[in-house]
């Protein structure tokens, strides 16, 4: 039996075409070429996932469904995307529409959702009745899955896990509110602490400054953690004051969902240990259950970008 998965993202739209045990056996993509009407990229979503099951060496008959992961409200039960503000699209009968192209039954979930779900069924958090999944990318996403079922809330909004507030009054998220998780432990956080620090003259002999010549544009989520590596003091405080801030959330997390593993993924998490030891040691000393015998296991996802499509692709099983 194979499956197919679609992650429909602002930059790129990602088919893949996926076996019984979780494999992608073949990819095919396109640019997803914002702005443009919604009838243009289900055009474009219909064509690639055509192309991606003939490279396959398949045709739409050999399987039984296809599943998208799609960012924003996603209502997996009527099949309608509410909102996305990716996309500034209202009310998207998405499923309808790729039904009329394909002729096949269609599925739909928040693109966090699907991750954590491809997570769940053949990644690190498989075998786990309960899993958090946390996406440390140019924000913090998060998916839940409760008693084995995707967890999205009665408003289909749920789980915007990185807009909890961790410091009121605090940094400017692009929600519009001040503090969220989000503004401090997502690469844009940390690449937004770099940049102060760097605007200090009292760091502009570190090697962090020389790393990038001064200039703010040639810093990314790894600047720090490679100063770090280099015995830089200014690195090491960045990344440490950065890791105190993911893990207040992530105690948060646990403390409210107390799930059998919370899997982190995305960019940061490339990181390995230098990023999950000190975390869990956070973890360890703040968490609210210290004395219980049965603790959430922490580690690293296992699927990197591949989670998306995975999951996607079996939402409708």
């Amino acid at each position: 039996m194979y499956y197919l998965g679609i992650d429909l993202g602002g930059t790129h739209i990602i088919n893949g075409v996926v076996d019984e045990d979780g494999n992608i056996i073949v990819k095919a993509s396109c640019k997803t070429n914002l702005p443009r009407p919604q009838e243009e990229i289900c055009d474009d979503m219909a064509a690639v996932a055509l192309k991606a099951l003939e490279s396959a060496g398949l045709t739409k008959n050999d399987i039984n469904f296809i599943g998208i992961g799609a960012p924003g409200a996603v209502n997996g039960e009527t099949g309608i995307i509410e909102y996305t503000n990716n996309f500034n699209f209202h009310n998207w009968h998405i499923v309808d529409m790729m039904r009329e192209r394909l002729g096949i039954d269609v599925y739909v979930e928040n693109d966090a959702n699907a991750a954590a779900y491809g997570e769940f069924c053949v990644g690190a958090a498989k075998d786990a009745n309960d899993a958090v999944v946390i996406t440390l990318g140019t924000g913090v996403g998060g998916g839940i899955i409760i008693d084995g079922m995707i967890y999205s809330g009665s408003n289909h909004a749920g789980a915007e896990l990185g807009h909890i507030v961790i410091q009121h009054g605090g940094r400017q998220c692009t929600c519009g509110r001040k503090g969220c998780w989000e503004a401090y432990s997502s690469a844009t956080g940390i690449i937004n602490m770099t940049k102060e620090a760097i605007v200090s003259t009292e760091n502009q002999n570190s090697i962090l400054y020389k790393m990038i010549g001064g200039d703010e544009s040639k810093i990314t989520g790894r600047t720090a953690f490679d100063a770090l590596e280099q015995g830089c003091p200014v690195g090491k405080a960045i990344v440490d004051e950065y890791i105190e801030y993911l893990g207040c959330g992530l105690v948060n997390i646990i403390n409210i969902f107390q799930p059998n593993i919370l899997c982190i993924g995305g960019g940061v998490s490339s990181q390995g240990d230098t990023l999950l030891v000190p975390l869990k040691k956070i973890i360890e000393a703040e968490r609210y259950t210290k004395h219980n015998d049965k603790q959430t296991e922490v580690c690293l996802c296992e699927l990197g970008n591949d989670a998306g499509i995975i999951g996607a692709a079996f939402l409708g099983k």
